[in-house]
């Protein structure tokens, strides 16, 4: 696991199928992104059965077969899409590209399990959503902040326990480091990754949305700017928005691509969850200048003051819940709407950001 590179950054927990051998196949198409790496080591720690990988790149192809030697080379994504054994495709391909993916995937009678952000237009989402209703099959997104953080889960659990009563406001960071040298040039380009509350502003709306019980919100006020990365116009190193749930909890969230070098880790994620009767405090990957291991929480409610240290005590039951999901038709790992309303806000905060610069100049995008 690459703790000094997000995009790399893979996540593993212990083995916890919830199926057989072979009785879950699974492929990955599109391996631009490294979540990818992420959301093949959930599944399989699961149960799945990682059977094909395509990508034009054979680069990447023979890189992802080092890490998974049981997995075969695919000669074309359609190779894929016609096996039948297949029930499910994994694909981190570039952003703007996921949605015709996914598309694709349904139209073959399979699930799909996308990296976020899902989508880089509202139409995208639109389309998704026809296609869900139209063939009953999953559209998932890997929502990796949430769904393969141990303390991120723990927070959950504790919410649903009543341990801090009823939630009252959200407050997320989500810094990373840009790690300009070893990023594709998509990575800079607008049209391609949707910009950054599109971006990695799609994690905070949905914890937001599932931590506080939300079904919808609206987005009350987003910025966007680039201050430091200005060889690459198009480029966007720092957003934040504020939004108000439909159950009236609100949410404040900072994202950036700032994080400096000195830091051990790509990123000091942070979430402050306020109740009626208690907070949490969730650090996610490090806690800096003490322990260089991730996943503490801290909880303050009316019966004491608590800290949690959970790298590997938890688990990550996403991706057997998503599993037993494709296998049952339930919902229990994350609803389709909710995945799909998590993307559209995120959306809606970028279309409608104001855009700041270093010199203090304010613009509508």
């Amino acid at each position: 696991m690459k703790r000094n590179d997000g995009m790399n950054y893979a996540p593993k927990g212990k083995s916890a199928p919830v199926v057989t051998d072979g009785q879950f196949i699974i492929a990955a198409i599109g391996l631009d992104h490294g979540h990818i790496y992420g959301m093949c080591n959930g599944l399989i720690e699961a149960g799945a059965t990682l059977k094909w990988v395509y990508d034009k790149d054979s680069k990447k192809v023979a890189e992802f077969c080092k890490t998974y030697p049981q997995v075969q080379p695919a000669q074309s994504e359609k190779e894929i899409l016609e096996d039948p054994d297949v029930k499910l495709v994994a694909g981190a391909t570039i952003t703007s590209k996921r949605c015709d993916l996914g598309l694709r995937v349904l139209d073959y009678g399979k699930h799909y399990f996308t990296d976020k952000s899902p989508f880089t237009t509202l139409e995208q989402v639109e389309l998704a959503r026809k296609k869900t209703a139209e063939t009953g099959l999953k559209w998932a997104v890997y929502y990796s902040e949430r769904l393969h953080v141990e303390s991120a889960v723990f927070a959950g659990q504790l919410i649903e326990q009543g341990a801090i009563g009823k939630v009252v406001q959200v407050l997320g960071t989500g810094p990373h480091r840009s790690s300009v040298e070893s990023r594709p040039s998509w990575f800079f380009e607008r049209e391609y990754y949707g910009g950054i509350l599109c971006d990695i502003g799609s994690h905070q709306i949905e914890q937001f949305l599932f931590y506080s019980g939300a079904k919808d919100a609206k987005v009350v006020h987003s910025k966007i700017g680039n201050y430091k990365h200005h060889q690459y116009p198009e480029f966007e190193d720092f957003g934040d928005a504020t939004l108000i749930a439909d159950n009236g909890a609100t949410n404040y969230f900072r994202v950036d691509w700032l994080t400096p070098d000195g830091l051990k880790t790509w990123g000091d994620g942070r979430t402050m969850i306020l109740g009626t009767d208690g907070y949490i405090e969730i650090r996610k990957y490090i806690d800096i200048a003490r322990d260089e291991d991730g996943d503490h929480l801290y909880l303050v409610n009316h019966d004491r003051e608590q800290h949690f240290s959970l790298n590997g005590k938890v688990g990550f039951p996403y991706f057997g819940e998503l599993i037993l999901d494709c296998l049952n038709d339930t919902e229990n790992a994350m609803t389709q709407e909710h995945t799909f309303k998590a993307a559209e806000l995120c959306l809606i905060a970028q279309r409608d950001a104001i855009y700041v610069n270093d010199e203090f100049k304010v613009t509508r995008v």
